[in-house]
């Protein structure tokens, strides 16, 4: 019974549970739109989607200076401090109009250099363009996300992610059979604005109560705190994204756009069974981690964490790779080159998984240092062991680079964890 009702008691459970429920339907949906994708355009079309997403991604970085999580610290420490919160928001404000209009006239400006370095065409400088008007929805919408996670309101968090998955996901199949391939990456480019109507019909109420904004100024306390998130953002969303999009580049140059295409789709699964882990860290690793003060009590959370998630995930990737064939003939029929890339990715995304809930205490207690220098490290080693790999195992050898660098990331952190800890206690 006490084991019942512990489970019953486990925040962390609950967070899990039910980001698996709605990560379940989402991968339903994402199934059928991917399997239609592959159909329809090809390997070389999921190459480009590949490198819209990571666009995306980039922007969320630079649209908002990397703001998202100082906000999820700052509204989770004062949530009852209506002073506080106008002067952190004031802040916000200033640095998601600063990013925002950098963005855009940078996407505006450049649309046709982009075309060409993303698609290998300027026939797609629309994308850009279309980007450039987008980029305040996405500013907007990762700000709010932030404060959702502040408040760690799970429950509407996921209904936030459900309904904005299945919109957008209907807008892009309907892009899909109407418009092919132009028509999926003008779908995947209003996405941001989609969720951000979401968020504000689901959370309005609540958003408009804890973002209190009666000026735009800088407030040299939160300015000076917030910067350091900037930088960490770079390094973790802008850096990654941009490594990740050079690397497919490299791939269509070296050896075939197909290839290309196999690789993003194997990052695709990848990401779909990690964003479980997602939620869990925005809405409790992180604020959980800010209030941790000692060596033993932070010890023992991750022990908790580690002990909840990491058999579950273990579970999951281990069917992932038992059944990698029947997911390859559901989801990507005829992708058969992308067969040998799952075992190394796999292995390599547990470790990761690992390695992030430790890494989360240097986003908790704004550890800009060891953060940043622990990013480049990890992305320096992807890099070179990717370019190594590729000469000797192809495709797969990006893989394999992935798995050997989340080893020296997991090992790194730790010490970094460890030394930070030892030097408090000389304090």
């Amino acid at each position: 019974m006490k084991f019942f009702n512990a489970l019953k008691g486990n925040i962390v459970l609950k967070i899990t549970s039910l980001n698996a429920v709605v990560i379940s339907i989402r991968l339903i949906i994402s199934v059928f739109v991917q399997r239609l994708l592959a159909l329809m355009v090809g390997e070389a079309g999921i190459a480009s989607v590949g490198q819209v997403r990571n666009l995306l991604a980039m922007l969320v970085s630079t649209s908002t200076l990397g703001t998202f999580s100082g906000v999820v610290k700052y509204v989770s420490e004062f949530k009852d401090n209506t002073q506080e919160r106008r002067k952190l928001f004031s802040t916000v404000g200033l640095f998601i109009l600063v990013g925002s209009l950098i963005s855009s006239l940078i996407l505006f400006f450049t649309a046709e250099w982009l075309s060409d370095y993303l698609f290998n065409s300027t026939n797609y400088d629309y994308v850009p363009i279309i980007l450039a008007f987008i980029v305040p929805f996405i500013a907007i919408g990762r700000v709010f996300n932030g404060v959702v996670n502040g408040l760690s309101d799970y429950k509407k968090y996921a209904v936030i992610e459900l309904v904005s998955y299945v919109l957008s996901a209907a807008a892009l199949v309907v892009a899909l059979l109407n418009y092919d391939l132009q028509g999926v990456l003008i779908a995947i480019a209003i996405a941001p604005a989609i969720h951000l109507a979401v968020l504000v019909i689901i959370f309005g109420k609540v958003l408009f109560k804890y973002v209190e904004i009666s000026s735009l100024s800088l407030r040299p306390f939160y300015a000076n705190k917030l910067l350091a998130f900037t930088l960490m953002s770079f390094v973790s969303s802008f850096l990654v994204n941009y490594v990740e999009l050079h690397i497919r580049t490299v791939l269509t140059n070296q050896i075939n756009v197909n290839e290309a295409g196999y690789w993003t789709a194997m990052t695709f699964i990848s990401k779909n069974y990690m964003v479980f882990a997602t939620g869990l860290f925005t809405l409790y690793v992180l604020p959980k981690f800010a209030s941790i003060k000692t060596q033993s009590a932070f010890l023992a959370e991750v022990l908790k964490i580690y002990k909840t998630i990491l058999p579950l995930f273990g579970l999951g990737m281990v069917l992932v790779f038992l059944f990698k064939d029947v997911i390859i003939q559901i989801i990507y029929p005829d992708f058969l080159g992308m067969r040998p890339l799952f075992k190394w990715q796999l292995l390599g995304d547990f470790v990761r998984l690992a390695a992030l809930v430790l890494s989360h205490q240097f986003l908790a207690k704004r550890l800009v240092k060891s953060y940043v220098a622990t990013e480049i490290i990890s992305l320096i080693l992807f890099y070179v062991f990717t370019y190594v790999f590729i000469e000797y195992y192809g495709t797969e050898g990006v893989v394999m680079a992935h798995f050997v660098r989340y080893i020296f990331y997991f090992a790194v952190v730790a010490f970094l964890i460890w030394m930070n800890f030892k030097a408090k206690k000389g304090d």
